[in-house]
């Protein structure tokens, strides 16, 4: 149970290639065919969008389609990318900060959006498993032009790499402060409904005022999952980290069957009432548990270690699900070392449980009022970043759905990734892919197994 990727770092992997051979052959700016919805001037970006100024980048492999051949494609995705320009607005502006309020919000100065076409001297089936994160991928999606000042950078670029079977790959990088996961699969439903000349699936809700703080901000809690920053010292980039340490890389797959015998698990020992045995529950458990004793170089059984996870806040708020923007929050569960070891895994799975029901819809208010009077931002020993059921290979195009979709990742021994496997292809549900240095990985990799038998 519960296999594992051979290759324990991308470097020495013969199945994949990471040199994708891409030439750019032409970058355009896209605008909407007519004035936006948004009206020239500034949009309002909450406390949640404040401290998500960095890229996220995501790569969604299609198979040949011949009725719709790449060049046709990229012409059906600049049409339907400049229709979305309307009810997106803010996708054709740029990011500034105020320097009166000292806040970002969206400069809304029509100056469009980007599009580039390029084409790669490989088949899709020559590159590789496309589970497996290649560094490659980082050449299908073209970069928010770090060489340019944040207020000339683009908000939202898509790329169209062609391969020489006929298939082709859309990459797609936006700011974070423009969507979550699940307002960007909207958006993408979007695009696809556009590009097949059909109205919008969803009209979007741009109303970001919906999240900001109480006046005056009312903190009920005490948050100790979030790190204030002195002032004076600016928040880091969460996309820059230490590339000094030397990562060992792996994927550890889990099954239908897996997942079913940590829930079996977690019931058949003395279960808290309060425990909800979901899958995301039980696989965040097993790997926080696994993570927590394999991290550091001795082993200190008091040491508490504090895991942190998304919890989506639209319900909570009764915020209309089209809500743009980023709704989510990091919830968190927290423990001793000696506890994680030898409590029963239903405890895990209940403080998983906790975590997520403390969320309420007043904590989440006192979460954003903390970020009107604190700069800071959520702090553990490490985020588990689920792609899990996001759905984006769900999406329908003209030219069907992806293949598969997937970010580009990069490295962090405080991230640990959960995403979907190829539909069909295997019996994997979800794969998990973590980062550690090479003591740390060989402890966490012993202990995956030995608490999954």
């Amino acid at each position: 149970m519960g296999t594992l990727y051979q290759s324990p770092t991308i470097s020495t992997s013969p199945k994949i290639i990471q040199d994708l051979k891409v030439t750019i052959h032409d970058s355009i700016t896209i605008f909407p065919p007519q004035e936006t919805k948004t009206e020239a001037g500034s949009m309002f970006l909450s406390n949640i969008d404040q401290v998500l100024n960095f890229n996220v980048e995501t790569v969604h492999f299609f198979v040949a389609n011949p009725q719709f051949p790449p060049p046709l494609v990229a012409e059906k995705l600049k049409s339907a990318l400049s229709k979305a320009l309307v009810p997106y607005g803010f996708l054709a502006g740029r990011l500034r900060l105020n320097p009166e309020s000292r806040r970002f919000e969206f400069d809304c100065n029509g100056a469009g959006a980007q599009f580039v076409v390029g084409s790669s001297e490989f088949e899709l089936g020559e590159i590789g498993n496309l589970v497996y994160p290649n560094p490659g991928f980082k050449q299908l999606v073209v970069k928010s032009y770090d060489n340019l000042d944040i207020v000339d950078r683009p908000l939202c670029i898509l790329q169209l790499t062609s391969f020489k079977c006929g298939g082709f790959a859309i990459g797609v990088a936006t700011n974070h402060a423009t969507f979550d996961g699940i307002s960007f699969k909207i958006f993408l439903e979007n695009l696809a409904s556009l590009a097949a000349d059909k109205p919008l699936a969803t009209a979007p809700c741009n109303d970001r005022h919906l999240l900001a703080a109480r006046s005056p901000p009312h903190v009920q809690f005490d948050h100790p999952e979030l790190l204030k920053i002195p002032e004076g010292i600016d928040l880091p980039n969460p996309t820059v980290f230490d590339c000094q340490d030397e990562l060992d890389f792996k994927i550890f797959n889990l099954t239908s069957k897996d997942i079913t015998h940590l829930k079996q698990k977690a019931k058949d020992e003395p279960i808290p009432t309060r425990a909800k045995v979901t899958g995301f529950n039980v696989v965040a458990a097993h790997v926080w548990r696994c993570k927590a004793l394999s991290s550091g170089t001795d082993y200190d059984p008091d040491r508490v270690s504090t895991i942190l996870y998304a919890v989506d806040i639209r319900s909570r708020l009764n915020l209309p699900h089209s809500f743009a923007g980023n709704a989510v929050l990091s919830a968190y569960a927290s423990a001793p070392c000696k506890e994680i070891e030898k409590s029963p895994f239903s405890k895990l799975v209940e403080l998983m449980t906790e975590g997520a029901s403390r969320m309420t819809g007043e904590y989440a208010r006192s979460v954003i009022d903390w970020g009107e009077v604190n700069k800071g931002f959520p702090a553990g020993e490490f985020l588990i970043s689920s792609w899990w059921r996001l759905g984006f290979t769900d999406v329908e195009y003209p030219w069907g759905k992806p293949r598969y979709s997937c970010p580009v990742v990069y490295h962090r021994k405080d991230i640990i990734l959960l995403f979907p496997d190829i539909v069909g292809e295997s019996d994997n549900e979800v794969n998990v892919l973590v980062a550690l240095p090479s003591k740390e990985m060989a402890k966490f990799e012993a202990l995956f197994h030995k608490f999954l038998a």
